[in-house]
C-alpha cells in the first residue's frame, strides 16, 4: 500500500491538528478536501481515484468508485445506507463513529435522569404559575438516583459511558445486550471512558428478556440502534411491564419507541415522565400531540451535540487510518446483516 499514493477524500470540515496527524502517518497519503452534501458535487474523475472516504451523509455509487475500499462515516448511526448498492458491496469496508459521541451523550442522559428524578418538568410548570404550593412534598419529592435501579436498553458505547458515570450514585445498574455472553466492548473507546471490559453493570440480560428487566427499573434509558429487529421494540407491552411511575430517557433513533404507546403511558401517568430526543418524524411538527404532554421533555435531536465532536471523531479516524495502513482490522465495522 505504501508503494502507491493513497487517495483520501474528506467531505466534512476537519480540525487542522487532525489533518496533521493523518498526513504524518504516511508520506504516500494524498488528502483531498471537498465539502459536499450531494454526490453530484464531486466530479466523476475524483470519485474514480478515491480509496478512502471520510464523509457524513454521502452514499457513493460503487459503479463510479472502482478504487474505493473504505468509508469512515462521521456519525454513529448510518442506517441510511441500508437498501443501497453500497451496502451490498462487501469489498468496501464501512465504519461508523460509535464511541466518539459517548461523552456528550452520556452527560445528556445523566442530566435527563436527574431532571426527571427531581421533578424539573413539574417545577418549571409551577414557576409559570408563580405558586409556592402548600403540598410541595407531594408534588416535588424526588426519586433519587441513589438506591434506584437504572435499566439500560442496549449496552453500546453510550450506555457504557452512562454506567461508568453512574458508579458514584449508588445505583443498581441493569442492561440488555444482543449478545449477553460477550459483555466486553470491541469498538472504539475514548481512554478513561466507557466500560471496555463490562464491569459496571450488576446484571446483563439478553434483549429477549427486556420486559423482565423493565419490571425492576425506576429509570430506563434506550440507546439501541434502529434495525429491523429494534423497530418499535419498546411498545405497549414494554410500557406496561415498567414500574408505575418509572421514568424513560430515549436518545436512540425515531422508530425504536412506539410513540403512541409512550403518549398513552404518559397521559395515564403509568410513566412518571420522559425525556425524548429522537422521533419518527423530524422535525417534530408544531401541532404534534406529544408537545402537549406536560410530563414529557422534548429536545430537538441534540443529545450528540458537542463543540469537541470533530476532534473526537478525528481521533477515531486517525486510529482507524493507522490500522488500515497496517492491514489491521478496523474499529466499528458496519455489518449490513445486523444493520449496525
Amino acid at each position: 500500500m505504501a508503494d502507491k499514493p493513497l487517495e483520501v477524500l474528506i467531505t466534512v470540515p476537519m480540525p487542522e491538528d487532525v489533518l496533521h496527524q493523518l498526513r504524518s502517518l504516511s508520506p504516500h497519503m494524498h488528502i483531498a478536501f471537498h465539502s459536499a452534501q450531494t454526490i453530484e458535487e464531486i466530479s466523476d474523475e475524483l470519485w474514480s481515484k478515491v480509496e478512502v472516504l471520510y464523509t457524513d451523509i454521502l452514499v457513493p455509487n460503487p459503479a463510479k468508485t472502482p478504487n474505493l475500499r473504505w468509508i469512515q462515516y462521521h456519525y454513529a448511526g448510518i442506517d441510511y445506507i441500508l437498501n443501497t448498492p453500497l451496502a451490498e458491496k462487501r469489498d468496501i469496508r464501512l465504519t461508523n463513529m460509535s464511541g466518539a459521541s459517548a461523552i456528550q451523550e452520556g452527560e445528556f442522559i445523566m442530566m435527563s435522569l436527574l431532571a426527571l428524578g427531581h421533578r424539573i418538568p413539574d417545577l418549571i410548570q409551577n414557576r409559570s404559575k408563580r405558586e409556592w404550593p402548600e403540598d410541595r412534598w407531594e408534588k416535588f419529592a424526588p426519586r433519587e438516583l441513589f438506591g434506584s435501579t437504572v435499566g439500560l436498553v442496549g449496552y453500546g458505547s453510550i450506555a457504557r459511558e452512562v454506567a461508568r458515570m453512574l458508579q458514584p450514585f449508588g445505583c443498581r445498574i441493569l442492561a440488555t445486550k444482543k449478545d449477553a455472553m460477550h459483555p466486553e466492548d470491541t469498538g472504539y473507546v475514548v481512554e478513561g471512558h466507557g466500560d471496555p471490559q463490562g464491569n459496571f453493570f450488576h446484571l446483563l440480560y439478553p434483549i429477549e428478556a427486556l420486559r423482565t428487566m423493565l419490571k425492576e427499573c425506576d429509570f430506563v434509558v434506550v440507546t439501541v440502534p434502529l434495525t429491523r429487529e429494534t423497530f418499535k421494540i419498546f411498545g405497549e407491552e414494554e410500557f406496561r411491564a415498567m414500574k408505575p411511575g418509572a421514568f424513560l430517557v430515549h436518545i436512540s433513533r425515531g422508530g425504536v419507541v412506539d410513540e403512541a404507546a409512550m403518549a398513552s403511558a404518559l397521559q395515564e401517568r403509568r410513566l412518571g415522565g420522559a425525556v425524548v430526543d429522537v422521533f419518527s418524524q423530524e422535525p417534530l411538527p408544531p401541532d404534534h400531540p406529544l408537545w402537549k404532554l406536560p410530563n414529557l421533555i422534548i429536545t430537538p435531536h441534540v443529545s450528540g451535540f458537542s463543540p469537541n465532536y470533530k476532534e473526537r471523531a478525528g481521533e477515531l479516524f486517525v486510529v482507524n487510518m493507522q490500522r488500515y495502513l497496517n492491514g489491521e482490522p478496523l474499529l466499528n465495522l458496519f455489518d449490513p446483516d445486523r444493520s449496525y
